[in-house]
């Protein structure tokens, strides 16, 4: 596996897994492979619509220096924002899907693409993620600045 930080950062996806070990060994073997992942326990998703969600994570990365992971599904139609547990509970947002605790997300393993769904900013391994106030803010300014762009 290339690097450390693609080993910590599958250290760290597996260790939701049902069986941690079986997850790594699997994309230690197949490394175009892909898990499905419990949300809710380290990590909800924030699922946003790819024409909203690229410039939200510009607005993010002119921010802060490291968002948390973001990845990005079949043909960019949605994106998925990597946050802290619980907060797919809690959000309220049109458009906007959570994933939370009860629900399953598709995992490429960092550094492959597989099947379209990609990382767009994969994990490191440390576990910092999107902050749930700062996605929301950057979500408003992206969607204002797409409506002054389409004249609303």
């Amino acid at each position: 596996m290339a690097g450390t930080g693609a080993k910590a950062a599958v250290v760290w996806l597996a260790s939701v897994a049902p069986d941690p070990e079986a997850c790594r060994e699997e994309w230690e073997r197949n490394p175009r492979g892909i898990a499905l992942l419990p949300a809710g326990k380290r990590w909800d998703v924030l699922i946003v619509p790819g024409e909203l969600g690229y410039p939200t994570l510009d607005v993010i990365t002119r921010l802060i220096d490291r968002p948390g992971p973001v990845l990005a599904d079949f043909g960019d139609s949605r994106m998925g924002f990597f946050v802290p547990p619980g907060t797919a509970a809690r959000w309220v947002g049109t458009g906007i899907r959570g994933v939370g605790r009860g629900a399953w997300i598709v995992v490429p393993r960092p550094g492959s693409t597989v099947g379209g769904v990609r990382w767009l900013i994969p994990p490191d391994g440390s576990g910092v993620l999107t902050d749930a106030t700062l996605l929301e803010l950057a979500l408003h300014e992206a969607a204002a600045a797409r409506g002054s762009r389409d004249g609303r």
